[in-house]
């Protein structure tokens, strides 16, 4: 997710942009959310939740501002949202699709609930085929009625890997449903033959190539909404105003400045059985300083009251509010991974990528990037986050947390004959606190024996940069989240061979690895039984890293949100790292 990866997704001030859960334990690390359920996302279900939903003491009425440092620089069309916070906007307050999360008070976790579809979809013995009956009653925000049809071309032109490079269907559609190995898409070719979806009047069938029992979290994507068909969906207009099917549409959208969305006149609550549509709408600001934000939210005057961030507080800021003002924080885990990627095309000595992790200032960049250990960056080291199922810690490098050792680095460095080595990766030019960030990792690679070479963009274009296959920069910052509580988002997304120099798309891996070894034990984890998975999954994470060691952890991932006096009912999406847009309204 979540990106999961979820998705990629879209968060962190440390450089890192990423996309989109077990059990297990607290780790002893003084955190201040429960560090061993980091992946945790959920698990539980209810396929026969209904709408209309109320929440008692809720009032309607109210614009809710939200301000954010980087977020929305990327495209909402429903096909490419894979960013926390894209997923987060899109799925919650925009647009629908299969099947959709409900917050849980009792559990404060998301439980997986239908949405357009009248229940969590009927499969046959062995999970290749799954029929989901679609309700009657939904119409896009032009009144028009939603159709089983709109979902299966929603579900066909986002397998269009070439036209959509980032979204998430490469990872599962394209992976198992039928066909979709080879499937180019619409959009690519367009008289190539589709047949993994077939409609028939209120019943979507999905085919699939092999076992696919995540159809209904993978149900819960944006991607698989409904879309209007022909030129009404043409991807150049319409990842700037996708048209609602659920209770706000989009009033404007000026990508990385602004988002207004206003009520959606043909949404019916009583087809719904998780949204809400309290507050009269939503402006969305982006490319906010981060110091500005949590002065705004912290003043708690004015527009401050009914305003929130999604973005982390600084460190000094939380301090402020959890001894002032603790109840208008909103503190949770988040199932994500963050992790600098070093290209393996370039960086081809394993031992030059292990001396980078040693180089690299993980204490001294979360400080600088206003992170707090412990609560908003916890100590690393599996690529998949505590609480996914079958997960186990390791720890290949034996480093201790956060530990940098610049004479270890030189070590290795000389061992490779590589004293010297230039890095050179992003930073955000326009954004103060990833300047901070950037000195503090060049100081420490300039001490640990390698050059450093910062490269310049801007928060508006720093994804595009990032996942250029020609870039001249050798190391990308990024992260990861659960799509859904299974390694089944984690390494086949992370690891996932795209043929960059084909293709001109990394999709989600940003250390550029290739492995026909790891994609074959992928493949064959993916047929095996159920119960055998969990432990299979693990088994891989812990193999690629010790043989290979592509990419290196930083932290995982926790929320420290902050709303105004008159924000109620803000919760963290588990699933996600993000408000529970849906137990939101304003008070008086």
């Amino acid at each position: 997710m979540r990106h999961t990866p979820l998705l990629v997704l879209l968060a962190g001030s440390a450089l890192a942009l990423g996309a989109c859960g077990g059990s297990g334990s607290s780790s002893d690390t003084g955190s201040e959310v429960d560090t061993g359920q980091l992946g945790n996302t959920g698990s539980g279900t209810d396929a026969t939740a209904t709408g209309p939903v109320t929440i008692d003491g809720a009032q309607k009425g109210g614009i809710v501002t939200v301000l954010t440092n980087t977020g929305l620089t990327t495209t909402i069309d429903p096909a490419e949202a894979y960013y926390l916070d894209t997923m987060s906007i899109d799925g919650q307050l925009i647009t629908r699709s299969l099947t959709q999360y409900k917050y849980d008070p009792t559990s404060k976790q998301m439980v997986l609930v239908p949405d357009l579809a009248t229940d969590l979809g009927q499969h046959n013995d062995d999970y290749t085929k799954w029929t989901f009956t679609i309700r009657d009653g939904v119409r896009f925000e032009d009144g028009s009625p939603v159709t089983a049809k709109n979902i299966a071309w929603a579900i066909q032109r986002c397998m269009d890997a070439e036209t959509f490079p980032t979204g998430p269907c490469q990872y599962y559609s394209n992976v198992y449903f039928r066909g979709g190995s080879s499937y180019k898409g619409p959009y690519t070719a367009p008289n190539q033959k589709f047949t993994a979806v077939k409609v028939n009047g209120d019943k979507l069938t999905i085919f699939m190539d092999k076992p696919f029992p995540d159809m209904p979290y993978w149900g819960a994507f944006p991607a698989n909404g409904p879309v209007p068909l022909g030129k009404a969906s043409d991807p150049k207009t319409y990842k700037n105003h996708p048209l609602s099917t659920g209770p706000y549409m989009i009033k404007s959208f000026s990508p990385a400045k602004e988002l207004v969305l206003q009520r959606n006149p043909h949404w019916d609550p009583k087809t719904d059985p998780a949204r809400t549509a309290y507050p009269d709408g939503y402006d969305f600001k982006t490319q906010q300083p981060s110091e500005k934000i949590d002065q705004i939210v912290m003043s708690d005057s004015g527009s401050g009251q009914t305003t929130l961030t999604y973005d982390n507080l600084l460190a000094p800021d939380y301090q402020t509010m959890k001894e002032k003002s603790s109840d208008r924080l909103t503190l949770g885990g988040q199932p994500c991974t963050f992790y600098w990627g070093p290209d393996n095309r370039k960086i081809t000595d394993k031992r030059i990528r292990e001396a980078l992790s040693w180089a690299y200032p993980y204490k001294n960049a979360i400080l600088a990037g206003g992170d707090i250990p412990g609560v908003t960056a916890v100590p690393a080291t599996n690529l998949m986050p505590s609480g996914i199922p079958g997960r186990t810690p390791y720890n290949v490098t034996g480093r201790e947390p956060f530990q940098t050792d610049p004479a270890k680095a030189k070590e290795l460095l000389q061992q490779a004959n590589a004293m010297g080595y230039d890095i050179t990766f992003l930073f955000r030019s326009d954004d103060p606190v990833s300047v901070k960030v950037k000195d503090a990792i060049v100081k420490a690679l300039g001490q640990a024996g390698f050059k450093a070479t910062p490269v310049p963009t801007t928060i508006a274009n720093y994804v595009a940069d990032r996942g250029k296959t020609t870039s001249d920069i050798n190391v990308r910052s990024a992260s990861w989240c659960s799509d859904w509580p299974s390694g089944s988002t984690w390494l086949p997304t992370v690891y996932a061979d795209t043929d960059a120099e084909k293709t001109r798309s990394l999709g989600a891996n940003y250390s550029v690895f290739s492995s026909k070894a790891v994609a074959n034990q992928i493949n064959q984890i993916q047929l095996l039984p159920l119960d055998q998975q969990p432990k299979a999954w693990n088994d891989l994470d812990k193999e690629v890293m010790t043989k290979y060691f592509p990419l290196f952890p930083t932290y995982y991932g926790g929320v420290v949100m902050a709303h105004g006096s008159q924000v109620k009912g803000m919760s963290d999406d588990s699933a996600l790292g993000m408000p529970t847009w849906n137990t939101m309204w304003v008070g008086r």
